[in-house]
């Protein structure tokens, strides 16, 4: 199908869903904290929650190369499909746990099967979309990650209304039911199943082994550019999903029900601005210059790093929700355009396993920040190590703006 066709705006659309599903899953835990103390003793401790969130990170990030080679090679209607359906049924047990140990070993396995989804969901899209519409394309689905992101802020506002275990089980139920639709909706693009035959389509062709992408990936000096590029900003990008919460409440003298959705509204209202904005003014300005996707994402980059230093050093609600604000317009501008500057340096066949190993560096880094705040929160130092942050982030941009010299907006 061609780009004007209408289907591949229904895949976005499609995805946008599960796109939801997947954070608010994975981001509710981060604001139900103080409703859970109450019958889970282990998280009356910063850093205890902290190891809780930072191990969905680590089994996420291990998974992430693996779910990439795999997305490369197989299905991916199916691994979506699949992947929605396990972590939603996790969600929905965890409205069953009792213990500390209990929730560790589920949120490991949400890790697992979530790990699955964005090599796949990215590497489809951008399939379905090429040239003119790819980065608007990312942008409108990531939209759907923030969007989950606030509705998971809801957590400790729904729990406060009726159990935490009962939020559990609903939003498990949501994304069970919703993994069936999608069953019959969700299409695999033509080419990817062409190109994952292991029919040789001439006599020159040969088989690809399930790691020979690695070997082209590490080989490409761009790549490890990109790689750093997408990790630094991951540290405060994990920092304020795991910790803005904890960190508006303490700086405003607020409750947690109340922090937890202030904090997330305003991060996925300014990103869903920055992903869109990012998204048009990087797919028209790739038209005009290559290098039109390096510059939109330095820009959104830069307006992370003031935003950084003020949601550290911010002591009114002006200053701490204004910061946010910026920080999410920025993030999300730099968003909307990884998988589309990743598609300028790297071919169709290897986009999924590079995508999953650019989530495993970007998610080690937010597990090690993850666990790092924890600390800092119970030190009360949490508001530098959000300031700290900028500098790394700093660091990228320059590398960025100087290596990144793309010749072609789509490699075969």
């Amino acid at each position: 199908m061609k780009n004007n066709n209408w289907y591949p705006w229904v895949v976005v659309g499609l995805l946008w869903v599960v796109a939801l599903l997947n954070y608010m899953d994975r981001q509710m835990l981060s604001t139900m904290q103080e409703a859970m103390k109450i019958d889970i003793s282990e998280l009356n401790k910063a850093e205890a929650f902290g190891a809780l969130m930072a191990v969905f990170l680590w089994i996420y990030g291990f998974m992430s190369p693996i779910s990439g080679m795999i997305a490369d090679r197989l299905n991916r209607k199916w691994l979506i499909v699949g992947s929605l359906f396990v972590w939603s049924t996790v969600t929905y047990l965890m409205g069953y746990a009792d213990s500390f140990q209990e929730l560790y070993w589920l949120r490991a396995l949400m890790g697992i099967s979530e790990a699955l989804y964005i090599p796949s969901a990215l590497s489809l899209i951008a399939d379905w979309h090429q040239g003119k519409s790819r980065s608007l394309a990312i942008g409108i689905h990531m939209t759907g990650l923030y969007v989950g992101q606030a509705v998971g802020g809801f957590g400790a506002t729904i729990a406060a209304t009726f159990s935490w275990h009962s939020t559990f089980h609903w939003f498990g139920i949501i994304g069970i039911a919703y993994s069936l639709i999608l069953m019959f909706a969700l299409r695999e693009n033509p080419a990817h199943n062409i190109k994952k035959t292991n029919i040789p389509i001439n006599n020159t062709e040969k088989k690809i082994s399930l790691f020979s992408g690695l070997s082209v990936l590490f080989s490409t000096w761009a790549f490890w550019i990109i790689l750093f590029y997408f990790a630094a900003p991951s540290l405060p990008g994990w920092a304020t999903k795991n910790w803005l919460p904890t960190l508006f409440s303490e700086t405003l003298n607020i409750p947690m029900s109340e922090a937890g959705p202030i904090s997330t509204i305003t991060i996925a209202v300014s990103s869903f601005i920055g992903v869109i904005v990012g998204g048009i003014l990087s797919d028209r300005w790739v038209q005009k210059n290559i290098r039109g996707r390096v510059y939109t994402g330095a820009i959104g980059l830069g307006m992370t790093i003031p935003a950084l230093m003020l949601l550290g050093f911010g002591e009114s609600f002006m200053a701490v929700v204004g910061a946010g604000l910026l920080f999410g317009i920025g993030f999300g501008i730099f968003d909307a355009n990884n998988m589309p500057i990743l598609c300028q340096f790297i071919s169709a066949k290897y986009r999924g396993t590079a995508y999953g190993i650019m989530n495993m560096t970007g998610v080690f880094a937010g597990a090690a920040v993850t666990e790092q705040l924890g600390k800092w929160t119970d030190g009360g130092n949490l508001g530098i190590g959000f300031a700290l942050l900028s500098i790394v982030v700093l660091a990228a941009l320059l590398l960025q703006v100087y290596f990144l010299r793309p010749k072609t907006d789509n490699m075969e």
